[in-house]
């Protein structure tokens, strides 16, 4: 989901019955038909169904269709809706945060080193410029450098020639571990602009920014 669409779904649960609705599904083992949901919330089934179909619409609930009476065939009757609580993780900071990618890359880091007898932070720094390889291919071909650092929270922000990154979306860990983290950061943004020649990344930390700033090339 990108931010607008995780945006959307947290403010879907502001209305309170949606919220209830929501609550109530999570809560439960097995998934929730309209009428139970409607009637252990003491609502009108056709509200119960609304704001399900709302919260499913956002990523918040999965649907499957199911017949409870267990009869197939000829006579079984519609499917019901069933609903529950989606797998998807749907997860709002602000500023930007991006810690799950911080933890998958120390995670995949670990790994490499217990794999091939690197040392974590060399296998650190490699995982995170293959990662920001990634983040410029796109089905398009790929999505001009700065656009891509604001997607992903970098609030980049031009100042004369140079570009600074006006947001840090690992800033506790930054702040905790500077000198593995701010590495970390480097080369992702190091692994970006291989796809963009006309900038360089360089360790340039600010009060208030990301540790890392763009200058052009020469």
């Amino acid at each position: 989901m990108d931010r607008q669409a995780r945006l959307q779904a947290v403010a879907a649960l502001d209305e309170p019955t949606r919220r209830r609705l929501y609550e109530y599904v999570a809560a439960r083992a097995e998934p929730v038909g309209r009428d139970e949901a409607a009637a252990a919330l003491s609502l009108p089934r056709t509200t119960a169904a609304f704001h399900l179909d709302k919260l499913a619409a956002e990523g918040l609930l999965d649907v499957a269709l199911e017949r409870r009476s267990g009869r197939t065939g000829p006579g079984a009757g519609r499917p019901a809706k069933l609903y529950r609580r989606s797998e998807q993780d749907i997860e709002v900071t602000l500023p930007e945060r991006q810690y799950a990618v911080a933890g998958r890359l120390l995670a995949g880091a670990v790994e490499d080193a217990e794999a091939d007898g690197s040392s974590p932070r060399e296998a650190l720094e490699r995982r995170a410029r293959e990662y920001g390889r990634s983040l410029a291919q796109t089905p398009a071909g790929g999505s001009p450098v700065l656009r891509v650092l604001e997607e992903h929270g970098f609030e980049p922000r031009r100042e004369g020639e140079t570009v600074a990154l006006g947001n840090c979306p690992f800033r506790v860990l930054a702040k905790d571990h500077p000198g593995l983290v701010c590495t970390m950061t480097l080369r992702l943004v190091e692994g970006l602009l291989d796809s963009d020649p006309g900038f360089e990344a360089r360790l340039q930390p600010t009060p208030g920014h990301c540790c890392v700033r763009l200058h052009p090339t020469l």
